[in-house]
């Protein structure tokens, strides 16, 4: 009887594995990044070798490569983390309680294969070598942080926000051609994307990395009994608070100084949408991590961390207006 029951259980244990509302969260940067920053910025140009670099059909199968390395990224991650989460998450185990690790490292090979096979596609159609390395060098990083880079001091944390931005920086990638980089028409439009990515992509590298650390807070348990080297670790709880409090508060910065900017062009709605949705929660959030001290203060922290990601992503929408 428990084997059917496990095997009734297995696609729900799949998603869970591959962490989906995740790779969802990659689907919709994506998305919105390329057509909310990237179709506006190019819009002037006429239709031709330029825009249609990264036509739509590229574009959803670039993205489609994306979040098959991510999950192949996630499914390896819980392959070498079974005894640590055995510890930190027992009761949301997938690995070797309802998928055998065998077939963990399958999926992972099979994810990760079809994965760079598309990014190397995608370099052919758009004559872009940089696509397909890209997504090798992904799956490379991805396994040397689950197996060595994990458990080493900041290493890790700032390899996973390395790949939070890239998620976006890819797209630009794929736009830039130096080829015709002094076309005026062409110029304007890729430095206007070039801007927003570097953006973006600072905000989801820095916001990662503060997320990163507050999940080894809330992981310390699992992570010291297995030899983890994490700031909490060796430096002490206190210590990574303060680490993530100071990344906080250079992120509050940079974007009131963007505000400035804003205001100089009268972008109401994006003052309005930054300080409601973005500002006013990190100060939340620094409160917050002042205050906690258990498990549970840590683990809702994170999700206010990711919340406030998901509401930068979201700001493209209007960006797409200006």
């Amino acid at each position: 009887m428990s084997k059917f029951t496990n095997i009734a259980r297995l696609p729900g244990a799949f998603f869970q594995l591959i962490r989906w509302p995740n790779l969802v969260f990659i689907a919709l940067t994506q998305y919105l990044f390329y057509t909310c920053i990237i179709l506006p910025s190019l819009r002037e140009i006429p239709s031709g070798e330029y825009l249609d670099l990264l036509a739509p059909p590229i574009f959803y199968l670039l993205s489609l490569s994306s979040i098959l390395i991510a999950a192949a990224g996630y499914v390896i991650n819980d392959y070498f983390d079974l005894n640590i989460d055995r510890v930190n998450k027992p009761d949301r185990l997938v690995v070797d309680k309802i998928i055998k690790r065998r077939w963990t490292i399958v999926w992972h090979w099979a994810l990760s294969g079809l994965g760079v096979l598309l990014g190397f596609y995608i370099s052919w159609k758009i004559h872009n070598l940089l696509v397909g390395l890209s997504n090798l060098g992904c799956v490379v990083l991805l396994w040397f942080y689950s197996t060595t880079f994990k458990r080493r001091l900041l290493i890790g944390n700032v390899i996973i926000s390395l790949l939070t931005a890239w998620v976006i920086l890819v797209l630009y990638l794929c736009e830039f051609r130096f080829s015709v980089f002094r076309d005026p028409l062409y110029h304007q439009g890729i430095s206007r994307a070039f801007k927003f990515d570097i953006l973006y992509a600072g905000f989801a590298f820095i916001i990662s990395l503060i997320r990163e650390v507050v999940k080894d807070i809330e992981d310390m348990e699992g992570d010291r009994r297995y030899g983890c080297r994490t700031i909490p670790i060796l430096w002490g709880v206190n210590t990574a608070k303060v680490f993530a409090a100071t990344w906080l508060g250079v992120l509050v910065g940079a974007l009131v100084v963007i505000q400035f900017y804003v205001l100089q062009y009268g972008w109401w709605w994006i003052l309005l949408y930054c300080c409601l949705l973005l500002i006013v929660p990190m100060f939340w959030i620094l409160r917050k991590l002042y205050v906690a001290n258990t498990t549970k203060d840590y683990h809702f922290l994170s999700s206010l961390i990711k919340g406030v990601m998901l509401a930068g992503i979201l700001s493209m929408i209007l960006v797409k207006w200006v």
